[in-house]
């Protein structure tokens, strides 16, 4: 975890420059530490030439933090309120891979009253319902799935909304290919899988979310010709935003009648729980590809909802 407290974002050069480091969490203003201090953290060499820092920052090249120090985290979250409730004159506090901290509570009625406070925006929902109704023949009042504005007020018994008459899948690559080998299929071993479920399921659309590079992309679509997935034009692209593409991506397969997600995926974690809140069956929900060579693997952890 590495986590940044910036000021204002500066334009002019800074070599003590650093990558994404995970593992590595930001603690409170002060004196920038020095070189020394940082090199066993970071466990290479730093070059430090002046007061401001340069981070990978999201992308975001003309960012830079006036000041930085590392603190080695793993667990809960409230390890980093001592960091938090200190003294800052900083403009803002960036929290760089923050969603590795674990909820001090994670699964318990404080967990869920705030998840279940948090919906996606409504313009963004509108795209996802109306892809679903014009490509998936999905509608919430065909699928049974109840829905409120406020999510706080709404409370549906688990497995009494049907979902949508196709199948959702997030199929993670990039990064994950090599990072967690074992657990990610083949495009194949995906494709094999996901047949299966259809057949089973009795399913003749599938609705894929992936974040495969162009040359996979059209190989699956050959591999799956009916495979269907929210491809936004330009003028969409530049409206919503990589993000805005990615919420309406999870709000789709959110609502399918059976998902299945990738091992150890925040993308796909957050489906199970709006797909929980929502009061799809769990049995439908809490599924996950194997790794080519796994002739079976551990499913991932149901969360039951709590009110």
């Amino acid at each position: 975890m590495l986590s940044h407290e910036l000021g204002q974002r500066l334009r002019e050069p800074c070599v003590w420059n650093f990558g994404p480091l995970p593992g590595l969490l930001a603690s409170a203003p002060g004196p920038s530490p020095g070189l020394d201090a940082l090199r066993p953290a970071y466990g290479h060499e730093s070059v430090w030439d002046c007061k401001l820092t340069k981070g990978w920052f999201w992308g975001y090249e003309e960012t830079r933090g006036l000041n930085v120090s590392c603190l080695s985290v793993q667990g809960s979250a409230s390890v980093i309120a001592p960091v938090l409730l200190k003294n800052t004159s900083a403009r803002s506090v960036m929290l760089d891979r923050a969603e590795n901290l674990l909820h001090d509570h994670y699964g318990g009625k404080e967990y869920w009253d705030t998840r279940r406070s948090m919906v996606f925006a409504r313009h963004l929902r509108a795209v996802g319902d109306e892809f679903r109704s014009k490509h998936l023949n999905s509608t919430d009042a065909s699928d049974r799935i109840p829905f409120q504005e406020d999510w706080v007020q709404m409370k549906v018994r688990l497995g009494s909304s049907l979902g949508g008459p196709y199948l959702g899948v997030h199929l993670r690559r990039k990064d994950f290919i090599w990072g967690h080998r074992e657990d990610v299929p083949s495009l194949e071993g995906a494709v094999r899988k996901i047949r299966s479920l259809m057949q089973t399921h009795g399913l003749d659309r599938v609705f894929v979310a992936t974040d495969a590079i162009r040359k996979e992309q059209e190989e699956l679509k050959k591999l799956l010709p009916e495979m269907v997935r929210f491809e936004p034009t330009w003028e969409e692209l530049e409206l919503h935003k990589d993000g805005g593409v990615a919420i309406i991506d999870q709000w789709i397969c959110a609502h399918a009648r059976f998902f299945i997600g990738t091992s150890v995926s925040t993308f796909s974690f957050r489906i199970h729980e709006e797909r929980e809140i929502l009061g799809l069956d769990p049995k439908t929900t809490y599924n996950r590809f194997c790794g080519d060579q796994e002739k079976a693997c551990e499913q991932p952890t149901h969360w039951k909802i709590v009110y």
